[in-house]
């Protein structure tokens, strides 16, 4: 057995007894945390941050790599359970090549644990270098990591410069003319509020019906020298909605557009008038930063164990003899 999988398997307590087979336990079972699970199995919530350069997006699929089949293969050998009695949800279905800081998730087990550090250092050990779990915390059964969602915040790059930062290359759009910046805010403006984004949305193969209607609380151009940095946050977003919005400020920036067209596309609810002012915007310069929750959903339940930060090593002082 490997260090990772034995990590994962030292911190897992027996599946809880009955109430009544509990009250017959003797102190040596102390380790058993005496909390019932929800009708599913125990909740555990997973803060993620991925480089998403060389995955086909978050959502499993069978043949291309996917991040949540990565995360997925890494539990269930750190569980020892099968992809169907995990049930592994992500909050985002990010698309091929989006990165993300603040992606999360929730997965279900049978069994409690008394301590998570063994079990995200197995996770983290399991997956690939380009996918950490930097969180992982025990989640009450009302918390849906799709459902439970009150904003999501994406951020995304244009590197503007003649010659593009190679170190940036993975994750910022390189933009090769001088950007209006004032004009871009000016234009960002028009987004904020609520909003029938159908003429920004591409067309999704997702089988469900989305709403079109959605609320925007901000959208910030924000310059770091060459780097200008568009932040949007909303309750949510429609398939490719943050980087259409995004390709249309572009063309603001470069004044091949006035800021008022904005308004104008929004009322048209017709991606083809889009079409006519902008163009496809690569997938790398985008990133889902943060995802925030009904704080009501985020309470631990009683009886499980602290959310894990991961573990911190430290070099102990030998005494040096001379």
């Amino acid at each position: 057995m490997s260090l990772a999988l034995a990590a994962a398997t030292s911190s897992v307590v027996t599946p809880i007894p009955s109430p009544t087979s509990l009250l017959s336990l003797n102190s040596a079972a102390s380790d058993v945390v005496e909390v019932k699970p929800n009708q599913d199995g125990y909740k555990w919530r997973l803060l993620l941050s991925y480089d998403g350069t060389r995955y086909a997006g978050w959502q499993y699929q069978e043949s291309p790599p996917t991040v949540q089949c990565a995360v997925e293969k890494a539990l269930i050998r750190a569980t020892k359970l099968q992809r169907k009695d995990l049930q592994l949800v992500g909050a985002s279905r990010t698309d091929a090549g989006v990165h993300a800081w603040g992606q999360v998730a929730h997965f279900l087990t049978p069994f409690n644990y008394d301590n998570l550090d063994s079990v995200h250092a197995a996770l983290n050990g399991l997956l690939p270098s380009d996918i950490r779990v930097r969180e992982i915390s025990p989640a009450s059964a009302e918390f849906h990591a799709r459902f439970s969602v009150k904003s999501k915040i994406y951020h995304y790059k244009i590197y503007s410069d003649t010659i593009m930062d190679p170190f940036q290359r993975h994750f910022a759009y390189h933009n090769m003319y001088k950007l209006n910046s004032a004009a871009m805010r000016e234009a960002a403006r028009y987004f904020i509020g609520k909003h029938d984004f159908t003429a920004f949305e591409n067309a999704s193969h997702n089988d469900r019906i989305p709403d079109p209607v959605k609320h925007i609380f901000r959208f910030d151009v924000k310059e770091m020298g060459a780097l200008l940095q568009l932040e949007v946050e909303g309750s949510g977003f429609l398939y490719r909605q943050v980087r259409n919005m995004v390709a249309l400020l572009l063309q603001i920036g470069k004044e091949a557009t006035p800021p008022d067209i904005v308004p104008h596309i929004l009322a048209s609810r017709d991606r083809k008038e889009l079409a006519k002012y902008c163009y496809y915007l690569p997938p790398h310069g985008l990133c889902l930063v943060s995802i925030n929750y009904n704080e009501s959903h985020l309470l631990p339940p009683p009886g499980c164990p602290a959310k894990s930060f991961g573990m911190h090593h430290t070099i102990r002082k030998c005494k040096v003899v001379f």
